[in-house]
């Protein structure tokens, strides 16, 4: 009898235990908003505006999606807005590798640990562009001015000790020439003095030259990648993407420089909600619209999350804090 009374007792758990509903999984239940540390129009903002054109067009999200543009101080505004929302699921903080460079080199009102990092959907390639008439023709050409005419020749780029600065920084020190920085607000903006040849070069990305490059007024001399860039659509009438040689082609010796395009969540956000938000931003870098968005602005495809984006970010933080220490730029 004992025998029967515990076998009968087990059948009715399993039983109990099968017709029981799985528990659901998270879910929004209210509109989540995506954050830009960028201003409206910026690389950031079209970054946010297009996953949230994918999550509409694909259905991928129960609840709609509300882009708000919060790019004061170099994008803290929305770091420190982020940081302020601890708990928050229903926030998402775009931007770059500027989350955990900027409490590097200026004191701000959060730290890199106060976000949650989501995930990495693309790198930005940098390109070194000089007027289209420019005597220089490789990035070697270029470093033999600077060395030949220190502080001479005119680099310009978007913000000051931020990731154009940076590459700069980068350029000089392991080449030993010596350029004059000029800080812009954007690229958009250094892009037209170079057309204007107010300035030599600049490391725009490729969007933000590209119509200056069509135009006919400005050239590519490498990108700071690895590899070269896949498109092999033509943009001008003799060059493509793919036919800009790499930097290390011409001998400048430079690790791979590139700008994620990151999104984070605020501290202590339920894993579940964490998961989902993975979940999401996965689907939405396979979608074609996605696709479309990273081919028209010569972006390179990156998924980086969990595990590996972190220590991506550990990597870089590393890397830059030494840079920063030298250039005597760290405060953190």
């Amino acid at each position: 009898m004992k025998l029967f009374t515990t076998t009968a007792l087990a059948t009715l758990a399993l039983a109990a235990t099968l017709a029981a509903p799985a528990q659901a999984q998270w879910a929004p239940t209210k509109p989540i908003e995506f954050v830009a540390a960028g201003g409206a129009g910026g690389g950031t903002d079209q970054f946010a505006r297009q996953i949230q054109a994918a999550i509409a067009k694909e259905d991928l999200s129960p609840q709609n999606v509300v882009v708000a543009n919060k790019g004061g101080g170099s994008g803290a505004e929305a770091f420190i807005y982020g940081a302020g929302a601890s708990g928050d699921e229903y926030k998402l903080i775009f931007g770059t590798s500027n989350e955990w460079q900027l409490p590097l080199v200026t004191r701000l009102g959060y730290k890199a640990e106060d976000l949650t990092p989501i995930a990495t959907l693309a790198v930005d390639e940098f390109v070194v562009w000089v007027q289209a008439d420019s005597p220089y023709n490789t990035i070697a050409d270029l470093v033999e001015a600077g060395k030949a005419n220190p502080g001479k020749v005119r680099f310009g780029g978007s913000q000051s000790k931020d990731v154009d600065q940076t590459l700069v920084r980068r350029i000089e020190g392991a080449t030993g020439a010596k350029f004059l920085y000029i800080p812009f607000k954007s690229g958009s903006e250094a892009a037209v003095q170079l057309a204007g040849n107010h300035i030599d070069a600049n490391t725009n990305n490729p969007a933000e030259n590209v119509g200056q490059w069509r135009a006919g007024q400005a050239k590519p001399l490498c990108v700071m990648a690895d590899q070269r860039m896949a498109d092999t659509t033509k943009v001008t009438e003799t060059m493509s993407w793919n036919d800009i040689p790499t930097c290390r082609e011409q001998g400048l010796q430079v690790d791979a420089y590139q700008m994620p395009r990151t999104v984070f969540a605020p501290a202590d956000v339920p894993a579940e909600a964490v998961a989902w938000y993975t979940g999401l931003l996965r689907r939405v870098s396979e979608t074609p619209e996605f696709k479309a968005y990273l081919k028209n602005t010569s972006q390179t495809a990156r998924f980086l999350t969990g595990d590996e984006f972190k220590s991506y970010i550990a990597a870089d933080v590393e890397r830059s804090r030494k840079q920063f220490e030298a250039d005597g730029w760290l405060v953190n």
